[in-house]
């Protein structure tokens, strides 16, 4: 495992350095702990997550592995999103916590319905509004997605704990939404999707500018430099 993890940091320093991905380093040393798996997890610092927090979860597909941590060591009450339809049967099979709420429906530039790209591989879940490698073009869905500040609305909400997010690509399109809101959030843990884009790079570089100019700073990085976790600086 500790291998793996230093062949993917130094695969991650080699498509920073030759400008294929962003560049991206810790901006404050804040506590962290790995919430959920492997596969879905996140770093989060737990000294900013009262108890009963608001979390909200863009991008559930089928693990709620994070969730169901941030349920049992804080009682949050967590907000899952998504639209895919594999992620909606899934989570309609399962015994969820009474902590875990879940809308069929993802985050978008606007509220509106959009055509959402399936994966080619049958086995995978996870589909994206964008076309790139990993999506069948000629198999898509119809679904909705809605605005940032009008789902935070619906909900009742006046701020935000923490605010996950891995919905394939777009992070890009969504997070200017997200920071104008006005809605507070102290705690945005993103998973990025460079890869999928030509302009990969560009986008990655616009996004954490963003973020920074906000007043966000990045405290933990994970292994394979795609899940990145940052805290609103004070």
């Amino acid at each position: 495992m500790e291998r793996n993890s230093t062949l993917k940091r130094i695969e991650y320093w080699i498509k920073a350095r030759i400008g294929k991905i962003s560049f991206i380093d810790i901006e404050e040393k804040r506590d962290k702990q790995w919430y959920g798996n492997g596969y879905g997890g996140f770093y989060v610092d737990p000294s900013l997550v009262p108890e009963n927090a608001i979390v909200y979860s863009f991008g559930i597909g089928e693990d709620i592995s994070f969730d169901r941590a941030i349920i049992e060591k804080h009682q949050a009450q967590v907000f899952g999103f998504d639209p895919t339809p594999k992620s909606i049967n899934w989570i309609n099979k399962q015994e969820l916590p009474s902590n875990f709420h879940f809308h069929p429906f993802g985050i978008g530039e606007k509220t509106g319905t959009v055509t959402f790209h399936l994966p080619k591989n049958q086995d995978h879940v996870s589909g994206s509004v964008y076309g790139h490698k990993l999506v069948d073009e000629r198999n898509a869905v119809d679904v909705l997605l809605k605005e940032f500040k009008e789902i935070v609305q619906e909900n009742g909400h006046t701020a935000i704990d923490v605010l996950k997010m891995d919905i394939e690509g777009s992070e890009y399109a969504v997070m200017e939404g997200i920071l104008s809101s006005g809605i507070p959030i102290k705690q945005i843990l993103v998973e990025t999707h460079e890869r999928f884009f030509e302009d990969g790079k560009m986008k990655g570089d616009l996004l954490f500018k963003q973020l920074y100019q906000k007043g966000y700073r990045i405290f933990a990085i994970s292994d394979t430099y795609q899940e990145i976790s940052l805290v609103k600086s004070k």
